[in-house]
């Protein structure tokens, strides 16, 4: 995770500044607390969901990539990949945000 931060501790970071920024965020799935990989599920209500992984950066700084392609898709298939990919990495955990009004920033570069 980002300066050394552990996941579970930059997890309940983001739930925390959503809440001051009184945006509803859910840790939908708890792994590995000190080093397991976040998905990122964004609900954007009616503009669709995106859901972010975490990318590896050369100069290992926070990223994201958009693991549902790069436009918004149903709530469904959101899901559908977060399972898929809980499948293949049972230390992953799901940060899900519902942001209707797109205030949430995110936290490193989307690659």
């Amino acid at each position: 995770m980002a300066m050394g931060l552990t996941t579970g501790l930059w997890v309940s970071a983001q739930v925390r500044l959503c809440d001051i920024a009184f945006i509803p965020a859910t840790i939908v799935r708890r792994g590995d607390p000190d080093a397991g990989t976040v998905l990122l599920k964004l609900n954007r209500f009616e503009e669709g969901v995106t859901v972010y992984t975490q990318a590896s950066t050369l100069t290992d700084t926070l990223a994201w990539s958009r693991g549902t392609g790069p436009q918004p898709v149903s709530e469904a298939e959101a899901d559908a990949y977060i399972a898929r990919q809980v499948k293949y990495d049972p230390d992953v955990w799901v940060l899900e945000i519902e942001d209707r009004r797109g205030k949430y920033k995110m936290d490193g570069k989307i690659v």
